[in-house]
């Protein structure tokens, strides 16, 4: 082999890592990432303890579809399902009658029902929507003065009639980030905390924020009393207790207590759906583990903006972990149930009825659920 054979491969070798390089230091990438402190991580150790008590669920088939992301009971009495396709399923409890409600031309992620039986979804593509039982759509709220509502997440009705919202992002929304999930982890791994709480007022018309400045604004549902909301923030594994009477909020900041305060905290994934149940319970799905990946580069925004110039595959997402957990609105854990193996993907909520706990999934192929031993 002659030396300029080799000197030949060396030049093209150094000018392919060269090149290399210069892509993972320097390709553009639709992030800016923040520095910030990520909380300790005890592991799974009690209240959430590891365990298998979500390792047995049942499946409700829900065909061709996927990501039964939402699930409620209207007060038909049927079951609804918001799916991936961005359609809305309708089903008896146990399954049987499936069929397609409508579809929203985007993907719902949240639903409520309010007083004459509209569902008033959270579309994360659509902004906030009203559906008639007639199934006519209508745009209540896309966005608040002249700022779009990028990324509607989830959704409650209060007795008042007052529609109580997340937009989980003003800066990734999912129509041009590629879906719920990429934009999801986009906004997470960015960590700017542009996520708010809205409020639609269905008299006015108008839409106000309550409360900003959270990393991926996720799950709501209100207080018993219906004076305060509980708030997922999804990229800082917590729950907040916001008062209705907050205005404008910057939970980046110190807050009157009186107005905000942490119910949950360092938990072991990150928070998704909220959700009331019986006897006071309130649901939470974590959609997936805390990667420890992620939590070391917190404080090193250079790192997080190289590992989105890798390939997908290699980018920070944890693995698939099933769990759920209850707990009082004091923040006291009362049920705390998990799935190592993470057979059933992204386990964004729970839906408890007298008999069933119906288990929500991002990306599942149907519907899980389990016989409600919880119900009195």
């Amino acid at each position: 082999m002659s030396k300029k054979f080799l000197l030949r491969t060396l030049i093209v070798f150094l000018a392919m890592l060269g090149l290399s390089l210069a892509y993972l230091l320097l390709a553009p990438v639709p992030v800016n990432p923040v520095a910030w402190q990520a909380t300790p991580f005890s592991g799974y150790a009690p209240p959430h303890a590891r365990n298998e008590k979500l390792a047995s669920l049942r499946t409700i088939s829900i065909g061709d579809e996927q990501g039964p992301e939402h699930i409620a009971i209207a007060p038909d009495g049927r079951l609804y399902v918001a799916v991936a396709s961005g359609a809305i399923l309708r089903m008896q409890p146990d399954g049987s009658q499936r069929e397609v409600w409508l579809n929203s031309g985007g993907r719902v992620l949240g639903f409520a029902f309010d007083a004459v039986g509209n569902m008033i979804a959270a579309d994360a593509m659509r902004g906030l929507l009203a559906i008639s039982a007639q199934r006519e759509i209508r745009v209540l709220a896309d966005r608040v003065g002249q700022t779009p509502i990028r990324y509607a997440n989830a959704v409650v009705v209060a007795r008042s009639g007052k529609i109580y919202f997340t937009d989980a992002s003003q800066r990734f929304g999912a129509r041009e980030f590629g879906g719920t999930f990429q934009a999801s982890v986009l906004d997470i791994v960015e960590h700017s905390s542009t996520g708010r709480v809205l409020e639609y007022d269905p008299a006015s018309r108008q839409t106000r924020v309550l409360a900003g400045g959270l990393c991926f604004a996720n799950g709501i549902a209100l207080s018993a009393d219906e004076r305060d909301l509980l708030v997922s923030e999804t990229g800082e594994y917590r729950v907040w207790k916001i008062a209705l009477a907050a205005h404008e909020l910057n939970l980046k900041r110190k807050t009157d207590p009186a107005l905000a305060r942490l119910v949950l905290k360092d938990l072991p994934g990150y928070p998704d759906n909220l959700m009331r149940g019986r006897d006071g319970r309130v649901w939470l799905g974590l959609a997936k583990p805390r990667g420890a990946a992620l939590d070391q580069m917190a404080d090193q925004p250079w790192l997080r903006n190289l590992s989105l110039r890798l390939p997908r595959t290699f980018w920070p997402v944890p693995p698939a972990y099933g769990h759920v957990i209850a707990f009082a609105e004091n923040g006291k854990i009362q049920a705390d149930l998990q799935d190592p193996s993470g057979l059933y993907p992204e386990t964004t909520g729970v839906t408890e009825t007298a008999d069933r706990l119906y288990i929500h999934s991002l990306h599942a192929h149907g519907i899980g659920w389990m016989p409600n031993s919880f119900s009195h």
